[in-house]
């Protein structure tokens, strides 16, 4: 179980993600978008949305950076594990927890206003809930990191997570000891991985680069109604 659970089941979920979010953009590219409710509640969106946006993103890079840069280059660079693992639990907690406030806040106002209630989808709600729990789980792991600062346990996580990305398939074995908690928080990540094309955080791929570029064409007219009026 722990072979399927951390050596294909990653397979699973990164291939659902790749085909998935492509079929969804080829088929169904006008379902690709973050569905916002701003016009209903703007002020409580905002906060709560910088909020969770800028921790998840911190959050996510830190994962990329941490899990996937080769222990050589930080031996390189002089950053022991401990360092290493201080600094994560460090940032890791700060984003952890403006995320979880800014979700917080999100859910309560997509489950407390009638008309933002009215106007989510099953999958809206459920994906913001398993974010929650997901941001609550790493948050969790720093308790767990605490306990021990020798920074074996990460070196187990890169371990597993570089392995699966050069298809080792011993990549499971590299955690099979570590915290539940750990395996748990890896398990829900998958997940949400697995889920993505069929949800809103598709929108997460569509970086407005021609926002701020010259490269931007077919600016959208918008006409006053005043001036139509007369």
């Amino acid at each position: 179980m722990n072979q399927f659970l951390f050596g294909t089941y990653p397979y699973i979920a990164l291939t659902v993600l790749l085909i998935g979010s492509i079929a969804r953009y080829e088929r169904d590219p006008f379902t690709w978008k973050s569905s916002s409710s701003q016009l209903l509640r703007r002020k409580q969106l905002i906060v709560g949305s910088v909020l969770f946006h800028v921790g998840v993103l911190i959050i996510f890079g830190g994962h990329l950076v941490g899990l996937l840069t080769p222990v050589w280059i930080f031996d390189a660079l002089g950053i022991s594990h401990t360092a290493k693992q201080i600094l994560a639990m460090t940032a890791g907690g700060i984003a952890g927890i403006m995320a979880l406030v800014g979700g917080g806040m999100l859910l309560m106002r997509r489950l407390g206003d009638p008309r933002i209630a009215k106007n989510s989808s099953f999958a809206d709600t459920g994906i913001l809930i398993l974010l929650l729990l997901q941001l609550v789980l790493g948050v969790s792991t720093i308790f767990v990191s605490m306990q021990h600062l020798d920074g074996e346990e990460m070196l187990k996580l890169m371990s597993w997570a570089q392995g699966i990305f050069y298809f080792d398939g011993n990549a499971a074995s590299y955690i099979q000891d570590v915290s539940i908690v750990f395996k748990i928080h890896i398990l829900l990540g998958l997940t949400i991985f697995l889920l993505f094309p069929f949800t809103r955080l598709v929108h997460m791929l569509s970086v407005p680069v021609r926002y701020v570029t010259p490269l931007r064409k077919g600016y959208q007219i918008v006409r006053s109604r005043r001036k139509a009026a007369k």
